[in-house]
């Protein structure tokens, strides 16, 4: 015989699906797994210790570096194109468990990344016009600053702002709640900069 729920425990089962749909993906730890693959030992030994592709440039790779950066962004876009199967407000549901997955991993204890790449991956499921936006920004202020990590607080700003314009308030939240958590995360590049003690973009290794 069928079982059948009721449709606000279907709609919370299907919500719960696609939030973890999104965070389980979005918690793999790309940086570090292809680091290790290609024998170059724990990401979180070098550098600033992060596990995303600019820490993964900092090994001697920029193939590694390139490849996380794009695995990184393509599991949230992967996310927000699950679902949005369902409707809009199901795929900002994945775009924030990718989000959320990437920040902060069950895998390594809830420390992940900084979410540049992926905050770029949901944009682009969501609104590829911010996401093109974002990453011009962010090259634009790289090539200015030679700061990687100003680069990203600068072009983070840009997705609220553009989501807001055209009038799409509920995306331009979500996009302000990931551009705080960008924002928390790179508190010690903050610090750095403030302190005139940030490195530099290496153009040698571009």
């Amino acid at each position: 015989m069928a079982v059948s729920f009721p449709a606000d425990i279907s709609n919370a089962l299907l919500y719960a699906l696609v939030f973890a749909c999104g965070y389980l993906p979005g918690s793999i730890p790309f940086g570090l797994i292809l680091t290790k693959l290609a024998g170059r030992g724990d990401i979180r030994a070098i550098g600033s210790g992060n596990i995303g592709a600019t820490n993964v440039l900092r090994s001697g790779s920029k193939a590694l570096a390139a490849l996380t950066l794009v695995l990184d962004a393509l599991k949230g876009t992967a996310a927000v194109l699950i679902g949005a199967h369902w409707g809009p407000e199901t795929a900002m549901l994945g775009a924030l468990g990718a989000f959320l997955g990437h920040l902060f991993p069950v895998w390594l204890g809830f420390r992940g990344g900084k979410g540049v790449a992926t905050y770029i991956g949901v944009l682009l499921g969501l609104y590829w016009p911010a996401a093109l936006a974002f990453c011009g920004a962010w090259l634009l202020m790289a090539l200015v600053t030679r700061y990687s990590s100003l680069a990203a607080l600068g072009a983070s700003a840009v997705p609220p702002i553009m989501l807001a314009a055209s009038g799409d308030w509920e995306m331009a939240t979500l996009a302000l709640f990931f551009t705080a958590l960008l924002v928390i995360r790179h508190a010690s590049n903050i610090g750095r900069l403030l302190r005139g003690e940030e490195g530099r973009i290496d153009a040698s290794k571009l």
